[in-house]
């Protein structure tokens, strides 16, 4: 999503790379990439404004330490700006209720923008959290949306509560939160009607289900691909509906970014989750900080290690460490490494979390996709002894014709991917031996990375590269006090 902001903010550093000091003079030229940079990523004019004379008012004079350069320095007055302007910290939900009663979200949108899923969404994340909570349909003019929301609940084993069509959605929110009080739910998701833009019918509507309900959280579902818009919409239904915070969709499309960095600054609302993808499991909770790494290219390692740590056991971690150690890792514990990451999200998605790697071209990060397809396929083929035991395959050519045949692939493809496996299961074996890069918990290290060989069947990454401002590899600056790398200052 943020691969041109990011670019952006880059040739933006340039300038300054090499200057003795930041001066008038020679930030104009990076604060004018800068302007350019938010415009581009269609970011409400007014915040444009305010976040580039900030910057302005930080970067000249600011005092520059010895062993940070200039450009360093301007970056981090940028990733602290750029937090600023999303809202300083994580905005979490609202605790709510009194005592024995349950917390009451109210979800509005207009059509279109993911609301149904969104509630959903946040319904398994209450879920995860050990909560209990029931989602109750009250969009009684899209024809599916209530079928849409039994389906998901289903899904994620979620109750799902209405009346139907023919009852007022005022009536529905009512009586599903009575249903909650005596069945003991803590948490009630209200998905209300969306509209193809904002009417007085749909105002009102939402107004009279607020009175009716009491609500402790009303939760804007903005879809991100609308750019400014986004903020001016939020600042409409928070003028008439009075919101409490925005649920930013679709995060994982081709929005410029211009949604996440508006809202907070133009509406006073704080966005308090992402979704970033269509998966029912693809939402996040929003920290400012993260995204500004993500934007100056820098990832998000935290978002990263999280997304790891619910898919894995700690048990696994142990023992898949001690398989590498035993160079005993076999293709099977590779297949579950591969579905490990598919549950995770996409392979561009998560590599993209990872410091520098945003430099990644996407039509690597695709093919490396595809080539995975294709090993889980001859994996697939192999016997479970085969799979053990990689050295029969290096031993019995019939063997990797039978399973180049089964696979629909090449003899040579298969010889490929297990001379790759090879030299990938001794690289890990001395990587963990020497006290080297154990990668994440469950995936055996991070192959194809910084020169390391890579996965069967996919090329070298090369080297990690810079974010932004980090040219020549050299890894980009962290803010005070927050990231290390600025310890420093």
């Amino acid at each position: 999503m943020f691969d041109e902001l990011s670019q952006r903010f880059e040739d933006a550093v340039k300038s300054l790379r090499g200057q003795a000091a930041i001066t008038e003079t020679n930030v104009e030229g990076a604060l004018k990439q800068v302007r350019r940079a938010l415009l581009e990523a269609d970011v409400s004019l007014p915040v444009v404004q305010d976040f580039v004379e900030e910057v302005r008012r930080k970067a000249v004079g600011a005092e520059v330490v010895r062993g940070v350069s200039p450009d360093q320095k301007f970056i981090q007055l940028v990733h602290e700006q750029l937090v600023d302007t999303m809202g300083g910290e994580n905005a979490p939900l609202a605790a709510g209720g009194k005592p024995g009663e349950p917390s009451v979200v109210l979800m509005a949108g207009l059509q279109g923008a993911g609301k149904t899923t969104a509630t959903a969404k946040l319904g398994l994340h209450l879920k995860e959290q050990g909560r209990k909570a029931l989602l109750v349909g009250a969009d009684v003019y899209r024809p599916a949306a209530i079928e849409q929301l039994k389906t998901l609940g289903g899904q994620i084993g979620v109750e799902v509560f209405s009346l139907g069509i023919d009852a007022k959605p005022e009536a529905i929110a009512a009586a599903g939160i009575a249903k909650a009080k005596a069945e003991g739910f803590d948490t009630v998701l209200v998905d209300t009607a969306g509209r193809l833009q904002i009417d007085t019918s749909m105002m009102e509507e939402m107004v009279r289900i607020r009175e009716a309900v009491q609500p402790d959280e009303v939760l804007l579902v903005v879809d991100s691909m609308i750019g400014q818009e986004a903020a001016e919409l939020t600042r409409a239904f928070h003028d008439q509906v009075g919101i409490t915070g925005a649920v930013l969709t679709k995060l994982d499309g081709d929005s410029r970014g211009g949604a996440a960095l508006s809202i907070r600054k133009v509406s006073g609302a704080p966005i308090k989750f992402i979704g970033t993808g269509e998966k029912v499991e693809a939402l996040q909770p929003f920290h400012p900080e993260r995204m500004a790494s993500r934007i100056l290219g820098m990832g998000d390692v935290l978002t990263l290690v999280e997304k790891a740590t619910k898919e894995v056991e700690l048990a696994d971690v142990a023992k898949m460490q001690q398989k590498l150690q035993e160079a005993s890792f076999d293709f099977s514990d590779f297949l579950q490494q591969m579905r490990l990451i598919k549950r995770m999200g996409s392979l561009g998605g998560l590599m993209k979390l990872i410091p520098g790697m945003n430099k990644i071209d996407d039509g690597m990060l695709k093919q490396g996709e595809q080539q995975l397809k294709k090993i889980e396929a001859m994996i697939g083929s192999m016997t479970e002894i085969e799979r053990q035991q990689p050295e029969l395959l290096a031993s019995q050519p019939s063997r990797r014709r039978r399973i180049a045949a089964g696979s629909g692939h090449t003899p040579a493809d298969v010889d490929k991917v297990l001379a790759d496996f090879q030299k990938m299961r001794g690289f890990m074996q001395q990587m963990t031996k020497g006290g080297g890069m154990p990668g994440m918990p469950g995936m055996g290290g991070m192959p194809g990375m910084g020169g390391m060989p890579g996965m069967p069947g996919m090329p070298a990454m090369g080297g990690m590269g810079g974010g932004a401002g980090g040219g020549g590899g050299r890894r980009p600056s962290r803010p005070a006090k927050k990231r290390k790398g600025f310890g420093e200052l």
